[in-house]
């Protein structure tokens, strides 16, 4: 039975019979054989260019794509539908998917996130343009995890240069990640760990700068206090404090 499968399926590939062709591509595809009815359809594209088949072909051989997992070529063929058929009726549907497809693409969080990027700005691209899409609710399901994905990117990357001593770069960092995403869940640690980081900046600074930084020191405690009042972590914040007020003093009392 499988030789005889192969057979057949050598037997179509060979035909010049494009009725043939396209019936069995249709079966293949219907039964999820994509491996065997991609490269029929990839055929059939060239010949039915033109013709009222040419753009079920292309949606099928999109699909092909997909199904088999090769998600950017899956993103360049939707994406293609849509421009070289604009009049279809699966132009909506095949915008999503190519958005989707950049979703599906984006790496873990610890990745580089230009996929993410991209991803976002072609399902904002899809809302835009179909606004009244049932699909709109999806759209912002993907968009909020993406957004997430880059907010723990960012809040990763604050954290990485705390703990390698740049501290200077993980302060600009906490900041630039509450001014991207100030509903996050890590703002209680964003600010406490912009404390410490604030700290050991002022700490190990040459005294020319010490007081400057000690000030913006007690500036982030305060703030943390502010915002997180019963944190567990306000202890450690409060001694942070009193350390910064002593070191300033001392500063004061050299001048």
């Amino acid at each position: 039975m499988l030789l005889g499968s192969c057979s057949e399926y050598q037997r179509v590939l060979k035909s010049r019979d494009l009725n043939l062709k396209l019936t069995k591509a249709n079966e293949y595809f219907e039964k999820g054989n994509y491996y065997k009815a991609l490269p029929i359809y990839e055929e059939l594209i060239s010949a039915y260019r033109g013709t009222g088949r040419a753009a079920d072909v292309y949606y099928k051989y999109a699909y092909c794509e997909y199904n088999l997992g090769d998600l950017i070529m899956a993103n360049y063929r939707f994406d293609n539908f849509t421009k070289t058929f604009p009049n279809s009726d699966k132009v909506e549907e095949c915008a999503f998917m190519a958005a989707y497809c950049s979703y599906v693409i984006s790496p873990r969080s610890s990745l580089d996130q230009s996929a993410t990027f991209q991803a976002i700005d072609e399902l904002n691209l899809f809302m835009n343009l179909y606004h009244n899409s049932n699909l709109v609710d999806s759209c912002n399901t993907l968009l909020d995890e993406l957004r997430i994905k880059l907010e723990k990117k960012s809040f990763d990357l604050a954290q990485l240069f705390l703990k390698t001593a740049k501290y200077k770069a993980a302060i600009v960092t906490f900041e630039n990640t509450l001014v991207d995403f100030p509903d996050t869940d890590y703002k209680e640690e964003i600010l406490f760990n912009s404390l410490k980081a604030h700290y050991k900046l002022a700490l190990n600074s040459v005294d020319s700068k010490k007081e400057e930084r000690l000030k913006d020191t007690m500036k982030a405690y305060v703030k943390f206090a502010d915002s997180f009042p019963n944190s567990s972590l306000l202890r450690k914040a409060e001694d942070m404090y009193r350390s910064t007020q002593a070191e300033l003093a001392r500063v004061y009392t050299k001048k």
